[in-house]
C-alpha cells in the first residue's frame, strides 16, 4: 500500500472513531440530562410559588468546597473557599463557576441530602466563567436546564446556593434585565462577562455557581456575580450566566475538556423604535455597531460603526441577546452572513468567525 493511501485510510479510521465517540457522548447526555423539571413536593401549598420552585430544584444544588495550596515566602500555605454548583447530569457532572474552582488542589462536593463526594475538575472556561466538576456517583438528581431564550424582565426568579456556607439558601426576586455586561474588574475572572441575566434575587459570596430558576422549576441561569453595595452603592444587583450558554459550554467541557466561543469583534448596542424614529431609520430593531475591534472578523469583513445588524444567516436579530444567542450555534472558523442596514440600505456581509480569547 502506498504511503498516501495508507495515510488516507488512517484518517478515515480516525474520523470514524471520533464520530463514534461523539455519538456515544450525545447518547450519554440524552440518557443523563433531566428531560423535565422535578415534581413539586406535595407538602408545599399551591399558593407558594417560591417554595414550590425550591422543592423542585434544591436537591440539585450542591455546595462546592475547595482547597488550594499557595507558595508564599513563608512556605506553602493552604487556602479554603466555597461556592455552589448545579447537577447537570445524573451520571455525576456538575456545573459551577470557573472562579470557584480555579487553582483548586482539592474539590469536595456537599449534596443537599448531607452526603459528600470528592470531585474532579474535568474542564473550565475562563471566558464564560464556567467549569464542570465530575463525581464518581450515579443517579444524581439532575436539574432541568432551560434551553429556551424566552425570559422577560419582571418574571419570577429564584436563586439557590450556599451564601457564606449556608447551604440550600433560597432567595427570590425577578429578572431585572437581560443582555447585561460586567467589566473585568468586577467579574472576579480574567475577562469581562457579557450577555448576562440581571436579577434582584439576593446573591452573595458563596452563591457563585448556584442556580437561578424560573417559575416552572427550570434552571435559567448560573449565578456568577453581584455588585457589592459597600463598593458600588447599588442594592440587589446580581447576575447569572444564561442556561443556554451553560449547556453549550458544559457539553464541550465534558466531551473535550475545553470550550471555544466564536468571536465577531463588535461592541453592540440595542436599537430601539424611539432611536430609529429619531434618526429616520427604516428599521425599528436590531444591533447597532458602536465599535469594531481592529483586525477582528467584523473589521476584515467590512463591518462599520453605525451599521445595524438585523440578521445572521436565516435568523432574525432584534437585539444583542438575539445576536449572542445566535452565535452560540457557531464555532470558530465557521462562516456566517450578516444582514446589515447601512444608510437605510440592506446588504449582506460574509464574515468568518474567530475564537474568542482572554481579554
Amino acid at each position: 500500500m502506498k504511503f498516501g493511501s495508507y495515510s488516507l485510510l488512517l484518517a478515515l479510521i480516525l474520523a470514524v472513531v471520533l464520530a463514534g465517540c461523539s455519538e456515544n457522548e450525545a447518547r450519554n447526555k440524552e440518557e443523563n440530562v433531566a428531560p423535565r423539571p422535578a415534581a413539586v413536593s406535595n407538602r408545599v401549598p399551591e399558593n407558594e410559588p417560591v417554595a414550590r420552585v425550591a422543592s423542585q430544584v434544591e436537591p440539585s444544588v450542591v455546595q462546592v468546597n475547595v482547597r488550594a495550596i499557595q507558595t508564599t515566602p513563608s512556605g506553602d500555605q493552604g487556602q479554603e473557599g466555597l461556592g455552589s454548583g448545579v447537577i447537570y447530569r445524573k451520571d455525576g457532572y456538575i456545573v459551577t463557576n470557573n472562579h470557584v474552582v480555579a487553582g483548586a488542589d482539592e474539590v469536595n462536593i456537599a449534596f443537599a441530602d448531607g452526603s459528600t463526594e470528592t470531585g474532579e475538575v474535568v474542564g473550565a472556561d475562563p471566558n464564560t466563567d464556567l467549569a464542570v466538576v465530575k463525581v464518581e456517583r450515579g443517579d444524581l438528581p439532575a436539574a432541568k436546564f432551560s434551553d429556551r431564550d424566552d425570559l422577560v424582565p419582571g418574571q419570577l426568579a429564584v436563586a439557590i446556593g450556599s451564601p457564606s456556607g449556608y447551604q440550600s439558601t433560597i432567595t427570590s426576586g425577578v429578572i431585572s434585565g437581560l443582555n447585561r455586561e460586567i467589566p473585568q474588574q468586577l467579574s472576579r475572572g480574567d475577562t469581562s462577562l457579557v450577555d448576562l441575566i440581571q436579577t434582584d434575587a439576593a446573591i452573595s459570596p458563596g452563591n457563585s455557581g448556584g442556580a437561578l430558576v424560573n417559575r416552572d422549576g427550570a434552571v435559567v441561569g448560573i449565578n456568577v456575580a453581584y455588585l457589592p453595595p459597600a463598593e458600588t452603592g447599588a442594592e440587589n444587583i446580581g447576575f447569572a450566566i444564561p442556561s443556554d450558554t451553560a449547556i453549550s459550554v458544559a457539553d464541550q467541557l465534558i466531551e473535550t475538556g475545553e470550550a471555544t466561543q466564536p468571536f465577531i469583534g463588535i461592541q453592540p448596542s440595542d436599537l430601539t423604535p424611539e432611536t430609529a424614529e429619531r434618526f429616520g431609520l427604516d428599521v425599528e430593531a436590531g444591533v447597532v455597531v458602536t465599535e469594531v475591534t481592529p483586525g477582528s472578523p467584523a473589521d476584515e469583513a467590512g463591518v462599520r460603526v453605525e451599521d445595524i445588524i438585523t440578521g445572521i444567516d436565516e435568523q432574525e436579530i432584534l437585539d444583542s441577546g438575539d445576536l449572542f444567542g445566535a452565535l452560540r450555534e457557531y464555532r470558530p472558523g465557521d462562516e456566517a452572513t450578516l444582514t446589515v442596514v447601512r444608510n437605510n440600505d440592506e446588504q449582506p456581509i460574509d464574515v468568518t468567525l474567530d475564537e474568542r480569547s482572554a481579554e
